[in-house]
């Protein structure tokens, strides 16, 4: 089964075998089913079968238990005798324990390597989903991408950001002619919004160095695919983050990745765990440039696999690109759970053996229906399959084991240390410094003027007052220019990152440059 992940067992006695296809494999899939029937190991089994190929992974660990992936099963395990049994059941032959090359990731820095990107790669659309904004407040944010394009502001971080949008607030009726109506409201709502995200952790997120993708995409030594494992325990308290940050990578790879057609074997799985906080109160235009990256990345020889409780949580357009699904039981104790379940059931190719529904119902821990993408990409007879028992660590590993690891990992010291260049932050900031040093300047000039330009200018006054003394005119603002329109409240309000030209994904901006 060199060109198959072997899966386990079906039919009569579950002494047929059966796969994924490699071939198939980027046609996506999904493993759903009630908690506590097996997804877990399901998916732990199916990184190890992409690893052994030659395939990279990444995947989300919610509970902790994927990071077993690091190290090998033992004997000594309590289920040793009853994975031996089952591998004998489905005919596995060869059933041994080994472990899979893995890198572990952490949005927090703390259980993997720190992972960050940029606020101009994520974008606006996903910024403002990740903040929760309205319609008028996301209008903002788009022109703050707009006038960081157009100004050459690299925005990387949060700083940069919140930076930007107190501008904006100084220059807000010379920008409302442009671009609309620009409300105080609407930018002290986004300014909150960022403060919680900040509260929350996220501002970690952002900043430099950015994750490079081509790390995610290595194999080790021997030819096994790196699985790229994301802690995702204490970000789950964070779903909108943790949503937003996995669709990110998402359109990363659909934006960077070449064209490859259908490749013998997936260049990268990605596996999208608690898919439904993707979809939660999403708008349609995010659930519409999600499908269109569904449909699209398989060309990419990416192949993305959700992981959920119920098939219903995928909405239905995008629930028709899985091709290849594994249906743990799903519990019917309501009239919309039985409904659901025999929705479920009819998008499965009827097996005469047996009711699908029944099955979907019966099946017991560790066993599936599975129907996956056979020849020509048709999808296969509904099984009842026993899921093979995993080779690597069924469990956690500890703490001492997981340090001792990041320390030995090829990405150990590459991003551990964040980096603070020039951006829009000290851009804006030397702005306004030299505008205010230019009016200072201009000032002094003008009170140090002889006594003859002083008569000149009192004989040319055609109205009656004095002249406006230097207190008062070192609160005039200069508003003519994007450079000397900065006020003291910005001065105040800026510190401390050069970039490059703004360039956003499929799922980040209108503006996306080319």
């Amino acid at each position: 089964m060199s060109d198959r992940i072997f899966l386990g067992g079906g039919g009569e006695g579950y002494g047929e075998q059966q796969g994924l296809d490699l071939k198939y494999a980027n046609r996506h899939g999904l493993i759903a089913g009630a908690t506590g029937t097996g997804k877990t190991v399901t998916l732990q089994i199916l990184a190890e079968g992409f690893s052994n190929a030659g395939v990279p992974v990444i995947l989300s660990d919610v509970k902790g238990d994927l990071s077993g992936l690091a190290l090998a099963g033992s004997p000594d395990h309590k289920l040793h005798e009853a994975f031996l049994e089952r591998a004998a059941k489905i005919g596995f032959e060869g059933y041994g324990y080994h472990a899979c090359p893995v890198t572990f990731w952490d949005l927090y820095g703390e259980q993997g390597h720190p992972v960050r990107t940029t606020v101009a790669e994520m974008g606006p659309l996903l910024l403002a989903r990740l903040l929760e904004l309205s319609e008028a407040q996301e209008g903002i944010l788009n022109i703050a991408f707009r006038l960081a394009d157009e100004e050459g502001l690299p925005l990387l971080d949060l700083k940069d950001l919140q930076a930007l949008l107190v501008w904006i607030g100084e220059n807000r009726s010379q920008l409302s002619l442009r671009y609309g109506n620009v409300s105080t409201s609407s930018i002290g709502a986004i300014q909150r919004r960022l403060l919680v995200l900040e509260n929350q952790g996220g501002a970690g997120l952002f900043g430099e160095p950015a994750l490079a993708l081509s790390d995610l995409m290595r194999c080790d030594a021997a030819g096994k695919g790196m699985v790229n494992i994301l802690a995702a325990d204490k970000l789950m308290a964070a779903p909108g983050l943790y949503s937003t940050f996995l669709l990110w990578l998402l359109s990363e790879l659909f934006e960077e990745l070449p064209e490859v057609g259908d490749p013998d074997k997936p260049r990268l799985v990605f596996f999208f765990d608690e898919a439904h906080l993707l979809f939660d109160d999403a708008p349609n235009a995010l659930i519409d440039k999600v499908e269109q990256v569904a449909r699209l990345i398989r060309s990419k020889g990416v192949g993305i696999y959700f992981i959920t409780q119920n098939p219903a949580d995928v909405p239905e357009d995008i629930l028709g690109q899985l091709g290849n699904r594994i249906q743990h039981a799903l519990r019917a104790f309501t009239a919309k759970d039985r409904k659901n379940l025999r929705l479920a059931a009819e998008t499965y190719r009827e097996n005469p053996r047996f009711s699908t529904e029944d099955a979907i119902r019966e099946v017991g821990v560790g066993e599936a229906v599975t129907s996956m993408l056979q020849k020509k990409g048709v999808p296969g007879v509904v099984e009842r399959t026993l899921i093979r028992p995993p080779s690597t660590q069924l469990g956690p590993i500890t703490a001492d084991e997981r340090k001792k690891m990041l320390k030995s990992s090829d990405m150990a010291g590459k991003y551990d240390t964040p980096m603070d260049r020039r951006s829009a932050f000290e851009i804006l900031a030397q702005r306004a410094l030299a505008a205010a040093q230019a009016a200072e300047a201009a000032e002094e000039t003008a009170e140090a003027a002889p006594e003859p330009m002083a008569r000149e200018f009192n004989a040319a006054r055609r109205y009656s007052g004095s002249r406006v003394s230097r207190s008062s005119s070192r609160s005039y603002k200069q508003k003519d220019s994007f450079t000397s329109a900065m006020s003291e409240a910005v001065i105040k309000e800026l510190k401390g990152t050069t970039g490059r030209r703004i360039v956003r994904g499929i799922l980040g901006s209108l503006f996306k440059g080319r």
